[in-house]
C-alpha cells in the first residue's frame, strides 16, 4: 500500500502499510511476530550510522502488538530539525527490509517535535537549560509533575530549577521526561535580538 504522510500534533510524521494477514497457528505466529520486530530492531539500529542518514538521532522506537497486527513507531531527531522527506526515506527503509514478511504491521516515522521526550542520561545534561516537565512514579515536593529549568545531572538526581529553587529528582523514579516548549520564551528571545540587531544597525 501506499506511503500517507501527515502531521500530528506539530510533528511531522509518515505512516507506512504493509503485509497480508494470515492466521496460522498461535505459536508460529508468535515466533513470526517476533522475527518481524528483530529484524525492524536491526534496520533501527543500523540507521544513525549510514551516511544516508547522517546526523540523525533515534529517540526512541517500539514495536506494540495492535488487534491482529503490530504497529512500530520509531521517533527521530536532528540538530536544525526533522523534515517530512527525511521521515519518509526512513520509512522506506525500514519497509524494505521488512518486505519478506507476510504479516501485517503498520509502520510510523515521526520527528521527536519542540517537546522531545529525554529517556538516556546524557540528554539531561545535553538539554540542560530548556524548559522541561517531569513526571515521577513518586510524590516529591508535593507533587508527581514537575515544571522547570533543566539544570542537569548529578550524581542519581536530575536537578530541575523551579521558583522554589533547585528540585532533585532521584532518576529512579522518574516515569517520563520532555522538552517543554515555551511560545512566551520564543517571543521574548525574538524582540531581544530585533532590539539588539536594531541597535548594531544605527
Amino acid at each position: 500500500m501506499g506511503l500517507r504522510p501527515f502531521a500530528l500534533f506539530g510533528t511531522m510524521m509518515a505512516v507506512l502499510l504493509d503485509g497480508a494477514w494470515a492466521c496460522p497457528a498461535l505459536s508460529s505466529w508468535g515466533q513470526a511476530v517476533s522475527a518481524l520486530t528483530d529484524r525492524f530492531e536491526q534496520v533501527v539500529d543500523a540507521i544513525p550510522h549510514d551516511r544516508e542518514f547522517a546526523g540523525v538521532e533515534i529517540v526512541t522506537h517500539a514495536a506494540r502488538p495492535r488487534r491482529g497486527s503490530t504497529t512500530l513507531i520509531v521517533t527521530i531527531d536532528k540538530t536544525g530539525g526533522v523534515d517530512l522527506s527525511t521521515c519518509e526515506r526512513i520509512a522506506a527503509r525500514i519497509n524494505r527490509a521488512l518486505d519478506e514478511f507476510d504479516e501485517q504491521y503498520s509502520l510510523e516515522v515521526e520527528s521527536a517535535g519542540l517537546e522531545r521526550p529525554l529517556v538516556r542520561p546524557a540528554d539531561y545534561d545535553r538539554f540542560a537549560g530548556k524548559r522541561v516537565r517531569v513526571v515521577t512514579t513518586l510524590t516529591i515536593a508535593g507533587g508527581k509533575t514537575h515544571r522547570g529549568t533543566l539544570v542537569g545531572l548529578r550524581g542519581e538526581n536530575v536537578i530541575v530549577s523551579t521558583d522554589k529553587g533547585e528540585l532533585p529528582l532521584p532518576i529512579a523514579t522518574i516515569k517520563s521526561a520532555n522538552l517543554e516548549y515555551d511560545p512566551r520564551a520564543d517571543l521574548t528571545r525574538d524582540k531581544r535580538e530585533r532590539k539588539s540587531n536594531g541597535r548594531s544597525n544605527t
